[in-house]
């Protein structure tokens, strides 16, 4: 008895422990979260105001890169990516210069219309402020991980409004084929608190329920498999687009300011279709999963620019354009068949979000949050599909790889994406 008194009281104390700690980081990165929205959305509004406003896109990635490699280069790219490198490779350990710059560098780049997120700065600076913080408690690496951890996502919780799909993907994000449930209720804690502080605010979300009129019947079940396989190859080919820019940007030896400024030039060639794939694309986005009508290249030229700006000096996330090309491209296929356009812009963009980021438990659960419980079955399965048929890439190359999508795959796991230049096919093995 005596021995069961013990551990209850552990238990409970740690529960209290973390209850108060992510608690405070939650509304932390609520309230920093909600200054960077709302500075956002000042900055853009003021720029927009000048009909060509776009063509400030050069000074402003030159500006963005100019700030990012004198004061911070770690604050460089998208951020979550520098986060999953850090909580890898340093403990979570994150410069705290990287929270202001980062938060300057990404409205610049956002407000002169740079293609990229909002949630990436969000995650770094949540991750940042939650290091700060584990510097602050002098704790140690463990728990400095989990920190950071929660500082994900909280971030990624109050930027799209997702409390329950913020805290798993904070987690979930981290790794392909592993969770760490040690952190899961902290993140919860964080997730739900930082977005009650960015609603508190006044902070407002795009949530849309999107009623399932279509019967059941063996035709769409066996569309929405087609969905998922679809969202795959496109998955695999917009981190393919991202890689193979990332690689020529990188071969530029040029100074990365001077870099920034030929991105920003690349960019404005999108302006030869349209000034809709500048900037985070909302109005797109929200329109798509409405269900009015897109274009049939909207999804590739959101590609390339959101690969140009963030390849060549731009700052920003990843995830909203991911957004934007799953949602465009899923209405897309909605003419090929014959089902309701918001459906499967809605389907399309949960189907980007696991295939790109390796997170389909994460992205199955924000369709619920977004666009109601109805779409929850049909949801997961595309998430699920298109995780597996993406491969083993992301968008966030320090994933750890833990896992085989395949058995008839082999290749040594624990390493990154980053690290894997060979698969190897075991011929006779069930999957």
């Amino acid at each position: 008895m005596h021995r069961k008194l013990v551990e209850q009281s552990v238990l409970f104390a740690s529960l209290l422990k973390w209850f108060v700690i992510a608690s405070l980081i939650g509304i932390i990165v609520g309230g920093a979260t909600t200054l960077f929205l709302q500075a956002l959305g000042w900055s853009t509004q003021a720029v927009h105001q000048w009909p060509y406003y776009y063509l400030l896109l050069p000074i402003g990635m030159f500006l963005s890169s100019l700030i990012i490699h004198y004061l911070s280069p770690s604050a460089e790219g998208h951020g979550t990516e520098q986060v999953i490198e850090a909580i890898h490779q340093k403990a979570g350990k994150i410069k705290p210069s990287v929270v202001p710059v980062k938060l300057m560098a990404t409205i610049i780049t956002l407000a002169t219309g740079g293609s990229a997120g909002k949630e990436g700065p969000c995650a770094q600076i949540g991750a940042g402020l939650a290091s700060l913080l584990a510097d602050l408690l002098r704790v140690n690496n463990l728990d400095r991980v989990k920190l950071v951890t929660c500082g994900i996502s909280a971030g990624f919780a109050a930027v799209f409004g997702t409390p329950i799909a913020g805290a798993i993907f904070g987690v979930e994000v981290l790794a392909i084929g592993q969770i760490q449930y040690a952190v899961l209720f902290p993140s919860f804690v964080a997730g739900i608190m930082a977005y009650e502080t960015s609603n508190y605010f006044g902070i407002t979300y795009f949530h849309n329920a999107i009623p399932l009129n279509q019967p059941f019947n063996e035709l769409f079940f066996s569309e929405i498999l087609l969905v998922g396989l679809a969202c795959g190859l496109c998955s695999f080919l917009f981190i393919e687009i991202l890689q193979l820019t990332h690689r020529l940007s990188s071969r530029i030896k040029i100074w990365k300011p001077l870099k920034g400024l030929i991105g920003g030039l690349l960019v404005l060639l999108t302006l030869g279709l349209s000034d809709r794939y500048l900037g985070l694309g909302l109005p797109v986005i929200e329109n798509s999963l409405k269900g009015h009508p897109v274009y049939w290249y909207d999804f590739l030229a959101k590609m390339y620019a959101t690969a140009i700006t963030l390849s060549f000096g731009g700052s920003g996330g990843i995830i909203t354009p991911v957004f934007f090309v799953g949602s465009t491209f899923g209405n897309l296929l909605a003419t090929l068949f014959h089902l309701a356009p918001a459906l499967l812009a809605a389907l399309g963009m949960v189907g980007l979000l696991s295939g790109c980021a390796n997170t389909p438990i994460a992205a199955s659960i924000m369709a619920m949050e977004i666009f109601g419980t109805s779409i929850g079955p049909y949801a997961a399965m595309v998430a699920i599909i298109s995780f597996v048929f993406t491969g083993h890439r992301s968008v966030y190359p320090s994933q750890v790889v833990k896992l085989h999508k395949s058995d008839s795959l082999h290749f040594n796991l624990g390493g990154t994406i980053r690290d894997i230049t060979h698969v190897e096919y075991k011929k006779g093995k069930a999957d």
